[in-house]
């Protein structure tokens, strides 16, 4: 099993950028996929982005994709999400989520996740 922990969130200008980080405990971190949601208040809790075991194949979510990126280091255990030209609609309280093995069509629905981590809060002022 996998416990990830979100940190790097915080409070930025639109137009800027930020760094979020998410640790993952556990010795197999390079057989899991991992994934990045978030949830603003009054909404659903949306996918934002997500990368495969290899760190090579990513997926993003239209409303991101051009300004976030995923990465991950596996040799550290930790998957990395770069905002970029950052929106006051992308505030939100953002997720980091894993999955041991691949997922089947559905990276981009929560109910592929078992394993999340507490979230760290993103708030982009205009």
């Amino acid at each position: 099993q996998v416990q990830p922990v979100e940190s790097g969130g915080g409070l930025v200008q639109a137009g800027g950028s930020l760094r979020l980080s998410c640790a993952a405990s556990g010795r197999t971190f390079s057989s899991y996929t991992m994934g990045w949601f978030r949830q603003a208040p009054g909404k659903e809790r949306e996918f934002v982005a997500a990368v495969r075991q290899s760190g090579i194949i990513t997926y993003y979510a239209d409303s991101v994709k051009g300004r976030f990126t995923i990465s991950r280091d596996n040799a550290k255990n930790t998957v990395y999400l770069q905002m970029n030209s950052l929106k006051p609609e992308d505030t939100a309280i953002y997720y980091c989520a894993a999955r041991y093995g691949g997922i089947s069509g559905g990276y981009y629905t929560t109910a592929s996740y078992p394993y999340w981590g507490q979230g760290t809060q993103v708030t982009v002022s205009s």
